[in-house]
């Protein structure tokens, strides 16, 4: 691996920990990093998975102060995020490696979307939460939609943070700050058991997994720090540039 290459890798690193703290998304910019330097699509997505661990831990712990009383929601909630993770890992073992290589596109695609309507999401989200006094558990179907949604983040991943914030918000009457708190540690939950599955069974490009690690951490802590500073039509911009580059990839390939 040349220089160049370990600077991109850290560097994509720590913006997908920043961006996932923050947004949600920073497999669209992990992901084709990896496929740019000819990683293949199947290590590099179990290799990520595996890289962006520490960094969803580092974001959760930078948003404590909104975790705080969040405990059986957490739980419960919780509880969906792993069985979720457990079943998404199975399925990217266990489908051959041709169908990652059809769905990837599609997901990708989607994650691209996801981040689009981000800013509507959020709007609509904030606009609940401003009309109705916090509540516990939600409506019945938050977990089985946490559930499914952990699938999704232990296939791929891009953009179950968007995913999760907006079922919070729309099953769950709380601030958008503990959603997007609560976002981070279901989603820490989804990637730490699909990287134990990975670790376990699958092939994992070690060096190219510490590094994302390394720069997730910081990306986490400077995300959690200073998210909503970050200028988020820019970071969405980017990641939007990032992601149809990666559709494109693989479409012309």
């Amino acid at each position: 691996m040349s220089p160049f290459e370990v600077a991109a890798i850290l560097l994509a690193g720590m913006a997908a920990g920043t961006i996932n703290t923050v947004v949600g998304s920073g497999t669209l910019i992990t992901f084709p990093t990896l496929l740019a330097f000819g990683v293949p699509p199947v290590t590099a997505n179990v290799s990520n998975t595996v890289g962006l661990v520490p960094g969803s831990v580092s974001g959760a712990i930078g948003y404590r102060a909104e975790l705080e009383g969040q405990r059986s929601r957490l739980v419960r909630l919780g509880s969906a995020s792993l069985l979720g993770g457990l079943a998404g890992a199975a399925l990217l073992l266990w489908l051959p490696s041709k169908a990652f290589d059809t769905i990837v596109p599609a997901l990708i695609g989607i994650g691209v979307l996801l981040v689009i309507l981000g800013p509507a999401i959020s709007r609509r989200v904030a606009a609940r939460t401003e009309r109705e006094e916090p509540a516990e558990h939600g409506a019945t179907w938050v977990w089985l939609a946490v559930l499914l949604t952990g699938v999704y983040g232990g296939y791929f991943g891009a953009a179950q943070g968007v995913l999760l914030v907006a079922i919070l918000g729309i099953g769950i009457a709380d601030t958008l700050q503990r959603h997007n708190a609560t976002k981070n540690v279901l989603a820490a939950i989804v990637n730490a058991v699909a990287a134990v599955v990975f670790i376990l069974v699958a092939d994992v490009d070690w060096a190219v997994a510490g590094l994302i690690a390394a720069g997730s951490i910081v990306g986490g802590q400077l995300g959690a720090t200073v998210g909503r500073r970050l200028p988020a039509p820019v970071l969405r911009a980017v990641i939007v540039l990032v992601g149809l580059t990666a559709l494109l990839v693989f479409l012309l390939d």
